[in-house]
């Protein structure tokens, strides 16, 4: 324990930088290109709740990758960077000077890809992919059982890599029907930790627990909000995300993704059409606010999968978004917001076609 942080503890100053560091963070909602109404900054200082709650967790709660955790960081009330909501999202902290177990059940649900990742989205900067194993390329055995070693080193069966780089090990399912489907449950260990418990908290711990939750909140808001605006020149149009930039941020290296700004006006509504839908996994679309958060999916109808969809005779799908009903089977709510993002995925798709859009009266439908 190092004399500095006891005294910052003692002298009640790590909690004063602390919420200083939280203040300048809040200067985030009057970022310039930022919507500045009322509705859009109380759920822009919701977010920032939400994202110190994630920042705390990390660095304070799970912050021992000894003794890692699987946990759901991002969730319905938790959400960032257009998280999907038929997902799950699962991840733990890791150190490669480890080896790790994944132990657990497969379950039904329709897609389980798991990787290892350079995460620095603390320091604003990438989230790299170093090692990635689906679902389909693990050996399962007959009772659905599953076990899965994480290592530097190259091991036989199920193994997904480490490099010296890498601090986090992110679960990704991915469900066409979270009602009938049963999602994974997976259990994370340090192999050879067994009878060892991790030391008890500590004036240290609580200094670098605060900095990094801090840090991780404004760096990581900071991102997502800059991406946002890099959207407003395509306001209302669904063109192909940069892939790479997608990848360097934590994307799924099976999904192609599509990433735009939508607004509309009270009697507005925008048209999207996919008049080919390629061979894949699943594709999907939702609507997310200017923040990136998805929007609520619990009370509202936000988002639409492959299997959830209504098709046309000719096997094209349109999805109408719009303030009120349309009457239309693809019908996504626009939950209150009159503008914000949205994203379309292709996943584990054959082909990438465009999306078409267009703003029309809402009378017109």
């Amino acid at each position: 324990m190092t004399d500095s942080a006891q005294q910052k503890v003692i002298d009640g100053s790590a909690w004063e930088e602390f919420c200083d560091s939280l203040k300048e963070a809040g200067k985030l909602i009057d970022s310039e290109k930022a919507p500045q109404d009322a509705f859009n900054r109380a759920e822009g200082y919701r977010y920032l709740t939400r994202m110190l709650r994630a920042g705390l967790e990390s660095f304070i709660e799970y912050a021992d990758k000894d003794f890692a955790v699987l946990r759901s960081g991002a969730h319905e009330t938790i959400k960032m960077g257009a998280d999907n909501p038929d997902n799950r999202y699962e991840s733990a902290g890791v150190n490669p000077a480890n080896d790790y177990r994944i132990v657990g059940t497969r379950g039904t649900v329709d897609y389980l890809g798991i990787s290892t990742v350079a995460n620095l989205y603390s320091q604003g900067k990438s989230m790299v992919t170093t090692g990635f194993l689906d679902s389909r390329d693990m050996e399962i055995s007959e009772n659905g059982r599953i076990e899965i070693i994480l290592s530097k080193n190259e091991q036989p069966g199920n193994w997904i890599p480490m490099t010296d780089e890498t601090n986090q090990v992110n679960v990704r399912q991915t469900f066409q029907d979270r009602v009938n489907e049963k999602r994974a449950e997976l259990k994370l260990e340090r192999i050879g930790a067994e009878g060892e418990r991790p030391e008890p908290f500590s004036a240290d711990k609580l200094v670098r627990g605060l900095q990094g939750a801090t840090r991780f909140l404004r760096n990581t808001t900071g991102m997502f909000e800059n991406w946002a605006e890099s959207f407003l020149p395509d306001e209302n149009t669904l063109p192909h995300a940069d892939q790479a930039y997608c990848q360097m941020i934590g994307g799924d290296p099976n999904i192609h993704y599509f990433h735009s700004y939508w607004k509309l006006a009270d009697d507005e509504a925008l048209v999207l059409e996919a008049a080919k839908i390629p061979e894949c996994q699943t594709w999907n679309f939702q609507l997310d606010n200017w923040w990136m958060e998805s929007l609520d999916y619990v009370n509202h109808t936000i988002h639409v999968n492959k299997t959830t969809a209504h098709y046309e005779p000719d096997g094209s799908v349109k999805v109408i978004v719009s303030h009120t009903d349309p009457g239309h089977p693809n019908w996504i709510e626009t939950a209150g917001h009159n503008n914000g993002t949205m994203c379309w995925r292709w996943i584990g798709a054959t082909e990438h076609p465009d999306v078409e859009t267009r703003v029309v009266k809402a009378s017109e439908l």
